[in-house]
């Protein structure tokens, strides 16, 4: 720093007292002079929040203790919606909206003019960029997105100069975080294992992405045990069968063990040294999508001892991870954020245990019923519910226009949802209602409210009881039950003041936050708030005063 001329004469103390002010964090933090350099999000697939508290006392000291005991950590973080998937999950972190903003109401949804299912980022205007993967069918975009994200307000701000990154085993978790305007969006081929990409973003694959494929970097996974700190087996990666009779791929067999993460992890820092990522003039933003927890929770439940040592696996990972960091960028130049994308239901089979009302559900036998109870009121046997994702179901068009009374949409929704009423479900939402705004005036009603999307044809959203789940073996998510919402927030980073907060925050919030600090807009469509008391206390320079005292003549007043 270049002092003013008069303070040449200005007393020692002063002097180092302005430069200690000049460079402290909430004084010069602005993504328009990389400061800091790189911002790491790294979101968890199916996390839920009291994993952090439940496996504490197991973590080391690099790991997640560097969010828990060095950073800013909220223990009181809930989704305020209902569809707690994991393409919403993401879009709402980086949108800082829900899906009334961001539109990304599903996984998947039912496609009217297609008259099949799509994905939340298929598009058929692009293909797929990998080893074998152009024969494959679509490629990915954030086409459906109705809101831009964090990365995107980064790039707007710094004219192009930052750079956005996002990987992730998902395509939805690495193409929904990457935003519009991502350099590029990074996922694996289900059966090899080698990382692709969409023609939306380029063309081919970089020549660095190339050699990590090429150097065969998924097959030292394979047949391997993985086994906890006790030396207990629990799961292996030698070759299988999958639940269709063929080979199953490297997402199904490696996908559910801790060797995912490190697979991932490794690719992440490929990434950073050969993107440069913080090294240039612009703070960069590089979204990790960790997908290996929730393929392995659908399985096993929360509470599992796979469960258990996934977690404490990956403190170690990230504690490896978090000192490549150091040493390549600095941590000094890096912020970081931890979240997840929604939790999970306990196994039913577990908690009927503990005596809780619990239940595997088996969704095509109940989209069955609701078909016959509409078709037995119609006096016309159809498929008036075309696709039901416990507890979204997506209706027929056509099945209720050929009706004798030739159904309307808001009419079509409603008997639909009252056939799901008699079908078992507590009670429904349906698209209509949704988008006049008709919800009660309740946590749960805006929960129900903050679930709507225009898109996806007609359908009804349902209200499940607690502890039930739509799949007949295993356990899933998908509800506004605390067990799905509740998911962790921490931050690292000069920036942000060490501490257990229980305040209220949402994943809305931290977009927002981090928008705020780097001096850029929140995205369009953004309600969360800045999380104020997890921020370092400004600091009021005094130098104004203190520069005249020291200067003045003698007997003059300031």
């Amino acid at each position: 720093m270049r002092l003013p001329r008069s303070l040449h004469t200005a007393p020692p103390l002063l002097c180092s007292t302005l430069l200690l002010l000049c460079s402290l964090p909430n004084a010069s933090a602005s993504a328009y002079n990389a400061r800091p350099k790189l911002v790491v999000v790294i979101v968890i697939d199916q996390f839920r929040g009291d994993y952090l508290e439940r496996y504490r006392d197991q973590f080391g000291d690099g790991g997640f203790r560097v969010f828990l005991d060095r950073g800013a950590y909220f223990t009181e973080c809930n989704y305020d919606y209902a569809n707690t998937r994991t393409a919403p999950g993401h879009a709402t972190l980086f949108t800082g909206s829900y899906v009334s903003g961001h539109g990304i109401v599903a996984n998947e949804w039912w496609d009217p003019q297609k008259r099949k299912r799509v994905t939340s980022v298929e598009d058929d205007n692009t293909r797929l960029v990998g080893t074998g993967a152009g024969k494959n069918g679509p490629g990915a975009s954030p086409r459906n997105l109705l809101s831009d994200t964090l990365g995107d307000e980064l790039k707007l701000a710094t004219a192009g100069k930052a750079r956005v990154f996002a990987i992730s085993l998902k395509d939805r978790a690495a193409v929904l975080p990457a935003g519009f305007s991502g350099d590029a969006a990074y996922w694996i081929d289900p059966k090899s294992g080698d990382w692709i990409t969409s023609t939306y973003y380029r063309p081919d694959l970089p020549e660095w992405v190339r050699n990590f494929n090429g150097s065969h970097r998924a097959q030292k996974f394979w047949n391997r045990e993985w086994k906890d700190s006790d030396g207990n087996t629990l799961g292996s990666t030698a070759p299988r069968n999958g639940k269709d009779g063929t080979p199953a791929g490297f997402y199904e067999v490696i996908g559910s063990t801790p060797f995912a993460d490190d697979y991932q992890l490794e690719f992440a820092k490929e990434l950073v040294l050969y993107e440069k990522l913080g090294a240039g003039s612009a703070t960069d933003l590089l979204v990790i999508g960790l997908s290996a927890n929730d393929i392995l929770g659908h399985q096993v439940g929360p509470d599992s001892p796979q469960m258990r040592s996934m977690a404490v696996e990956l403190d170690r990972q990230l504690a490896d991870f978090f000192g490549f960091l150091g040493h390549q960028v600095g941590m000094a130049n890096v912020w970081m954020a931890l979240s997840a994308d929604h939790g999970v239901a306990p196994l039913p089979e577990f908690a009927k245990t503990l005596r809780l009302p619990a239940a595997n559900l088996d969704a095509r036998a109940l989209r069955g019923r609701i078909n016959s109870l509409l078709s037995k009121k119609y006096a016309k046997k159809a498929d008036y519910l075309v696709d039901l994702d416990y507890p979204l179901a997506w209706l027929s068009e056509d099945a209720f226009a050929g009706t004798a009374a030739g159904k309307k949409e808001s009419d079509a929704e409603a008997d639909a949802g009252e056939a799901m009423k008699q079908a078992g479900l507590a009670g429904y939402f349906t698209k209509s209602q949704l988008a006049r705004g008709e919800t009660p005036a309740t946590e749960v009603g805006r929960r129900y409210s903050h679930s709507y999307s225009p898109k996806g044809g007609w359908y009804v959203i349902g209200i499940p009881s607690p502890f039930q789940v739509g799949i007949t073996k295993g356990t899933d998510h998908e509800t506004p039950f605390s067990y799905d919402t509740h998911v962790p927030l921490a931050f690292y980073g000069l920036a942000f003041q060490p501490g257990t907060y229980r305040t209220h925050a949402e994943p809305v919030d931290l977009a927002v936050t981090l928008a705020s600090l780097l001096g850029i807009n929140a995205p369009a469509e953004a309600t969360g708030r800045v999380l104020t008391e997890a921020l370092q206390p400004p600091h009021r320079s005094t130098a104004p005063s203190a520069i005249q005292s020291a200067t003045a003549p003698a007997g003059a007043t300031p």
